[in-house]
């Protein structure tokens, strides 16, 4: 599998993107991504190429919520 590298113009334009993807992951998984992702890190699925995608989407996901939130703190 090839890294994908994915530039975006704004944190939060990347945020939309990352939740849109994890939107039609939890569509098509019938779960959404924060129960998902506690069953993944407790080792209850595969490491099939879509879960560990998913489990990155998640991540970056919360890594760039996190980000933003204390960029808008800072700004208050």
């Amino acid at each position: 599998m090839r890294k994908q590298t994915i530039q975006y113009s704004s944190p939060l334009d990347a945020l939309i993107e990352v939740a849109k993807r994890l939107s039609i992951l939890e569509q098509q998984q019938h779960m959404d991504s924060e129960e998902f992702f506690y069953q993944y890190s407790q080792g209850r699925l595969s490491d099939d190429v879509t879960f560990v995608e998913w489990a990155n989407d998640y991540r970056h996901y919360l890594h760039l919520r996190q980000s933003l939130d204390m960029k808008l703190k800072n700004a208050a």
